[in-house]
């Protein structure tokens, strides 16, 4: 088939590099704008950009995809199939209806349950155990289309938002494949969504970041585990942000279990802790009261530093019961 692909981000790149594995005529890359990065805000392309250069794909990047200009340029591509996978900007409908096939999306949950911007996020912050990717035939709604084909994707009990992006992203690559070849041949069962089974998965902020100590152990790990590459999950220890980038959740039940017993470990504190207060520190780990049960805390990043274990960073930052975390 003559395919446009629209994508932008690492989630896109296998999907495209399959695509073109698998013998379908790629005739243009459609993906946002170069943009300034770094201290010395030099021009980074995006890395389906970056794919489709290495294949030798000429590469449109509009401002504006709705601009009558951009829309000219996609229809000279006289694709039969428009493929998208994160791409960033909403197709109108003259776009929309513009190939013979129309338009699919690489959509990176069980739709209709997360629709929107961060479904693999919201995912491991929800603490679901199951997702997976859809491919949905695109309207001029937000991932509202009809879905045509679904695969599940088991989430692992210390899954990440990046190691379940990874997973996702591969699924979706091979899904994607299958998709086009059972299109064209009009083997297809459109279903469309019920709406209220839907939820959305909005946009992450930093603002989420910030950890709540008040929350529920079980909870907060979810979180962490689901904010863990942007904007990361933080604290407030001795006046400087600590990042914390590895952690478990321990539960009341283990908690009655540490005072009163022989042999209990130095370090414990005693006492009824408030939210956010370190109960005990151990050599390779430090635990932290929360609003039910407690963090287990295995690796951190300083304010200014690199990421380091807990038992590296309690060289250099010596830790005792009854300190605070805000």
């Amino acid at each position: 088939m003559r395919v446009v692909f629209m994508g932008t981000p690492d989630f896109a790149v296998g999907a495209l590099e399959a695509l073109i594995e698998a013998g379908h005529q790629v005739t243009a890359v459609v993906t946002q704008p170069d943009k300034p990065k770094g201290r010395g805000k030099e021009l980074q392309m995006t890395p389906v950009k970056v794919c489709a250069q290495k294949h030798g794909i000429p590469v449109f990047q509009p401002v504006k995809i709705r601009e009558p200009e951009a829309v000219e340029t996609l229809r000279s591509y006289q694709a039969d199939i428009f493929v998208v996978a994160a791409f960033g900007q909403i197709l109108p409908e003259e776009i929309l209806s513009m190939p013979r096939y129309g338009c699919v999306n690489i959509h990176a949950s069980l739709l209709p349950k997360y629709r929107g911007a961060g479904p693999i996020q919201w995912a491991i912050i929800n603490g679901e155990k199951i997702t997976g990717v859809t491919i949905m035939r695109m309207d001029k709604g937000l991932d509202t289309g009809d879905m045509l084909f679904k695969t599940e994707v088991e989430i692992a009990p210390r899954e990440t938002a990046d190691t379940l992006h990874d997973k996702l992203a591969e699924a979706g690559a091979r899904l994607i494949v299958e998709a086009l070849a059972k299109i064209e041949a009009g083997d297809v069962t459109p279903v469309k969504q019920n709406d209220a089974d839907s939820c959305y998965a909005k946009m992450l902020n930093k603002s989420m970041g910030k950890i709540d100590w008040q929350m529920e152990a079980e909870k907060l790990d979810c979180l962490i585990r689901g904010l863990i590459s942007w904007p990361g999950a933080s604290a407030v220890y001795r006046g400087k942000t600590l990042k914390i980038w590895e952690e478990e959740a321990v539960s009341e039940q283990e908690l009655m279990t540490w005072e009163g017993l022989p042999g209990q470990r130095e370090g414990t504190f005693a006492g009824n802790a408030q939210p956010g207060t370190v109960i005990r520190v151990e050599k390779d780990a430090f635990f932290v009261q929360t609003g039910k049960g407690a963090l287990k805390i295995l690796a951190v990043q300083p304010e200014g530093k690199k990421r380091m274990a807990v038992k590296d960073f309690l060289l250099g930052y010596p830790m005792k019961p009854g300190e605070t975390l805000f």
